[in-house]
């Protein structure tokens, strides 16, 4: 059976960190440190719940003045590295987590904490408290660390800034106002650092689910700047690729005209939830001349409510020759996961060759 990721925080990991705190933090206490961590519904806990947990109960053991702490905290992650520990490790992340629940209302510690805590390990969920309480005042400093010297700070500035930051807090004025972190996107499109890119591209893709114009008007800017650029632009259209948005399917040279679509056939038209549904169809390329075939899939599962809600897949996005034609045949797993359930009942599911949907055809899913 696989291990949980909350497993992480265990009594090895405790264990480690206790000796370095022992030496980092006066009159530090391993024993009770331990006791206090292994509390009566530690168990039950989940990730989030023992990070924050480990936060509050290392905070018994610092001083309460957050300013005579975080130097605490810094010389622990000195000792850390001496100790051989990894950076980004996920289980430090309480380290962060210190930041954003006890600093919160001293901007200039916390921000050089911040700073210097992400460099061991990220604080890009740290940060948004920062973002929503100071607004212009913390993108600023972003700006700043988008500068930095450091890569994990340059990233900080780009991924802790994006407007739709998964499983972080909600900071409306990203959503709103992307011109406000587009500096900061500039500063990092080239970036030496191909973690920093990838982040750049993330932002763009949040931005372009509410402000697609602008993330259209930096594609016409960074085309061809560099492999880099194009690589960012790609990676950060994908979710108006998936849309099929005209201007962004005209930009990559994107068209159904001359693809000639063919014996779509669902081959098992019932599946049961914890089965695959299998489909083939067949494409030809009847212009004149090759071109770029991006190819995928949408599925409309069945919502509660009845309703329908559509997922696109990508299938494949290559070149092809004039008079090509390609067999394809495909499986969507209906497996159930942690982050999805199945609704049974009538689904269907439709190809899409270059942003057009060709074929939308039912299908039944049981239990």
């Amino acid at each position: 059976m696989a291990s949980l990721l909350k497993d992480l925080y265990s009594p090895v990991f405790y264990q480690r960190i206790a000796n370095v705190f022992e030496q980092t933090i006066p009159e530090f206490d391993s024993d009770l440190f331990i006791k206090m961590i292994y509390s009566p519904d530690f168990e039950v806990k989940e990730l989030k719940e023992r990070m924050r947990h480990t936060t509050v109960t290392l905070h018994h053991f610092l001083p309460a003045a957050y300013p005579e702490a975080t130097p605490m905290i810094k010389e622990a992650i000195e000792l850390f590295r001496k100790n051989g520990i990894q950076e980004d490790g996920l289980p430090f992340i309480f380290l962060a987590d210190y930041i954003e629940v006890y600093g919160k209302e001293d901007y200039e510690t916390s921000v050089d904490a911040l700073e210097f805590i992400t460099q061991f390990v990220s604080c890009e969920f740290a940060v948004r408290p920062f973002l929503l309480i100071y607004g212009k005042k913390m993108i600023s400093q972003m700006l700043v660390w988008s500068t930095h010297k450091n890569y994990k700070v340059r990233r900080l500035a780009s991924e802790g800034s994006r407007p739709r930051l998964p499983w972080a807090m909600a900071v409306p004025i990203l959503k709103k106002e992307p011109a406000l972190i587009l500096p900061i996107l500039e500063n990092l499109k080239s970036d030496p650092a191909e973690w920093v890119r990838r982040s750049v591209a993330n932002s763009l893709n949040d931005i372009a689910k509410d402000h697609p114009g602008e993330v259209l008007k930096i594609a016409a800017r960074w085309t061809r700047l560099s492999k880099e650029t194009d690589a960012i632009i790609k990676h950060g259209s994908r979710t108006l690729l998936k849309q099929g948005h005209p201007e962004i399917l005209i930009h990559y040279g994107l068209t159904a005209k001359d693809m000639e679509f063919n014996s779509f056939k669902i081959i098992n038209p019932e599946v049961r939830i914890g089965e695959s549904l299998e489909f083939t169809f067949s494409i030809s390329n009847r212009h004149k001349a090759s071109q770029t075939v991006r190819l995928e899939y949408a599925i409309y599962y069945k919502l509660k409510n009845g309703q329908l809600s559509r997922k696109v897949y990508k299938i494949s996005e290559k070149n092809y020759l004039s008079n090509q034609t390609a067999q394809i045949r495909r499986k969507q797993k209906f497996i159930l996961i942690t982050t999805r359930n199945f609704n049974a009942g009538t689904h269907h599911i439709a190809v899409i060759i270059n942003g057009q949907e060709q074929i939308k055809v039912a299908f039944e899913l049981a239990e």
